[in-house]
C-alpha cells in the first residue's frame, strides 16, 4: 500500500504522464472480452474538476492530477505508464429487449489501481471517442451529462449508497452534436469494476462456456473471494450478487432515487450504482414517478425498481446455469432457490432503513403498514419525500404544512406517536437516529439543472462547486444552505431527464 511519501505523484517520468501504477487484471483475460484501443485525442483539453478526496483514496496527489501532463491523460490525449486501454464487451436487455452486443461505445478502461485500503479500482474515461462497440455513435460526451454524473455520483457516495465515483472532468475544446452543438467533455470514472449482468449475457448468448467460467472466476477473485472456498462457488457468487443488489435498491428507495435505465447492462455485479443517465431524485412523493424521457411505459418508475432488480437478477441466473450444475433441471432449481431469497433480502433491508427513518429502534409487526400508510398520505397530500422525513418530529407539527391535506397526516401521526411511546429510547436518541438517515440535502433536480446551465451557457462553475459542497454533507444542517433543502417552486420542477448519449 502506498505511503504518504508516495503521494507526490506516483510519479511523473521526467515531466511526462503520471504513473498510476496500473495493475490490469481484466486486460489479462482473453481478447474476446474486450477490444484493445487508445482513447481518441481531443483538440484542447482543459481541467474542470479534480476530486481531491477520491484522488487521495487512490494514492494519487490531487495537485499532480491538475498538471498539464495529467490533464492530457484525463482527456485521452496520452497514456499513463502501465495503462493497457480497452473497451469492454457486453450485451444487455434494454427496456426488456435483448441486444447481443453492446459494449463500451464511448468509454475506455485505462487500467486498475490498488487504492490505499488495498481495494482494486477501475479507472475509466467516459466520452473518450469511438470504439468497435459504438454502433455509429461518436463516442463522445457532452459537458452537461458529465457534470451531472459527477454531482449525482458524489452525492450518492455522501449518502452512503454504493456507487461508482467521479475522479475528474475535463472539457475537450470540441463540440458534440445532439439536438444542438454542446461543449464536449470527458469524465474519469472510478468503479470497483465495470463487470455487469450484461457482461455475462454477452458470453452466454454465444454459448461460450469457457469465457463464462473465466469471467465468473475473475469476479469471485475480485469481489467475492469467500465464494472461491465454497463447495458450490458459482452458487455463492449468485447469492452474493443477489444480496448486493437487494441492499442497493433498498437504499435507492429510502432516499427517493430513481435510476431511470435499469437495463441489465447497467446492473453492476459489484453492487454499485452505475451509469447515471436520466437519473433523478423525487421531490413530491409518487410511487409511479418517472423522469426519463425514454421510459415511455414507466418500466423503470420508482416503485418498479425492486421488481426490475429481481428481473435483472433472473437474467444473471440464466447465464450461470451451465456453471451451477451439469444437469439442467438441477441447475434451474438451484438458481430459482437462490433467486427466491431476493424479496426477503430486499424487504428486510427496506424495513430496517424505514424503521430508522421513522425513529424506531425496535421491531413490531405493524411497522411495515405504518411506513406504507405514511407514504400513502404523502402521495395523497402531494408531500415532498425528503422534507417529510427530515421534518418528522413527534414534538412538532411543522411537517403538516408539507401536506395539501394535513388531516391525512394527523391521523397517521397519532398512530406514529403511539408506536414511539413503546420505544425505550429518549427523544434525543431518536432525533439523532432520524437525522443520521434522513438527509437534509439531496441533488434536487432543479438545483442540478441550474448548476449545469451556468456551466454550459456561461462557463460559470460556481453553482456546480457550491452544489457539490452542499451535497458532501447531506445529513448536516447548514443554515447558509437552507435554500438547497427546499422543494422546487411550483413552476420550477424538472419533469424530464435525458440519457446524454
Amino acid at each position: 500500500m502506498p505511503n504518504d511519501t508516495g503521494l507526490a505523484l506516483r510519479e511523473t517520468m521526467a515531466g511526462g504522464a503520471p504513473d498510476f501504477r496500473f495493475d490490469n487484471s481484466y486486460a489479462r483475460l482473453p481478447e474476446r472480452f474486450y477490444a484493445r484501443l487508445d482513447p481518441t485525442p481531443v483538440a484542447a483539453p482543459r481541467l474542470v474538476k479534480v476530486n481531491d478526496g477520491l484522488a487521495r483514496e487512490l494514492g494519487l496527489d490531487p495537485a499532480a492530477l491538475a498538471t498539464p501532463a495529467a490533464v492530457e491523460v484525463l482527456a485521452g490525449n496520452r497514456l499513463a505508464a502501465g495503462s493497457l486501454p480497452i473497451a469492454q464487451a457486453y450485451a444487455g436487455h434494454q427496456f426488456g429487449n435483448f441486444v447481443p452486443q453492446l459494449g463500451d461505445g464511448r468509454a475506455i478502461l485505462l487500467g486498475e489501481v490498488i487504492d490505499r485500503q488495498g481495494r482494486r479500482r477501475d479507472i475509466q474515461l467516459k466520452g473518450s471517442g469511438p470504439t468497435p462497440f459504438s454502433r455509429r455513435g461518436d463516442g463522445r460526451a457532452a459537458l452537461g451529462p458529465v457534470l451531472r454524473e459527477y454531482i449525482v455520483s458524489e452525492a450518492m457516495m455522501a449518502l452512503g449508497i454504493p456507487t461508482t465515483r467521479s475522479l475528474a472532468a475535463v472539457t475537450t475544446g470540441e463540440p458534440v452534436y445532439r439536438e444542438t452543438a454542446l461543449p464536449g467533455a470527458v469524465l474519469t470514472r472510478v468503479a470497483s469494476s465495470h463487470v455487469r449482468v450484461g457482461t455475462f449475457q454477452f458470453f452466454a448468448a454465444r454459448g461460450d462456456l469457457e469465457a463464462l467460467r473465466l469471467l465468473a472466476d475473475h469476479v469471485i477473485e475480485r469481489h467475492y473471494p469467500e465464494a472461491g472456498d465454497a463447495a458450490e462457488p458459482y452458487r455463492v457468487l449468485f447469492d452474493r450478487v443477489i444480496a448486493a443488489q437487494a441492499g442497493l435498491i433498498a437504499r435507492w428507495m429510502l432516499v427517493g432515487f430513481i435510476h431511470g435505465v435499469m437495463n441489465t447492462d447497467n446492473c453492476s455485479i459489484a453492487g454499485e450504482t452505475i451509469d447515471y443517465g436520466p437519473c433523478a431524485f423525487m421531490d413530491t412523493y409518487r410511487a409511479d414517478t418517472v423522469f426519463s424521457s425514454i421510459d415511455h411505459g414507466g418500466r423503470y418508475a420508482y416503485a418498479n425498481q425492486p421488481r426490475i432488480g429481481h428481473w435483472n437478477l433472473a437474467r444473471f441466473g440464466e447465464t450461470l446455469l451451465p456453471l451451477l450444475a451439469a444437469d439442467e433441471d438441477r441447475a434451474l432449481a438451484i438458481a430459482n432457490e437462490s433467486l427466491a431469497a431476493f424479496q426477503g433480502l430486499y424487504g428486510r433491508a427496506l424495513m430496517s432503513g424505514m424503521r430508522r427513518k421513522l425513529g424506531l429502534f425496535t421491531e413490531e409487526d405493524g411497522d411495515a403498514a405504518l411506513a406504507q400508510d405514511l407514504l400513502n398520505a404523502m402521495s395523497a397530500g402531494a408531500a415532498d419525500f425528503t422534507l417529510t422525513f427530515r421534518q418528522l418530529d413527534p414534538e412538532s407539527d411543522s411537517v403538516r404544512a408539507a401536506f395539501t391535506d394535513p388531516a391525512a397526516f394527523d391521523a397517521w401521526s397519532a398512530r406514529w406517536r403511539e408506536r414511539l411511546g413503546r420505544e425505550p429510547q429518549d427523544a434525543a436518541a431518536r432525533r439523532s437516529l432520524m437525522h443520521s438517515v434522513n438527509p437534509a440535502y439531496i441533488p434536487r433536480n432543479h438545483r442540478v439543472e441550474t448548476a449545469l446551465a451556468a456551466a454550459i451557457e456561461r462557463q460559470d462553475l460556481a453553482p456546480f462547486e457550491e452544489l457539490l459542497d452542499v451535497l458532501s454533507k447531506p445529513y448536516e444542517e447548514r443554515p447558509q444552505y437552507a435554500d438547497y433543502a427546499e422543494s422546487p417552486p411550483a413552476d420550477g420542477g424538472v419533469y424530464r431527464t435525458f440519457c446524454g448519449t
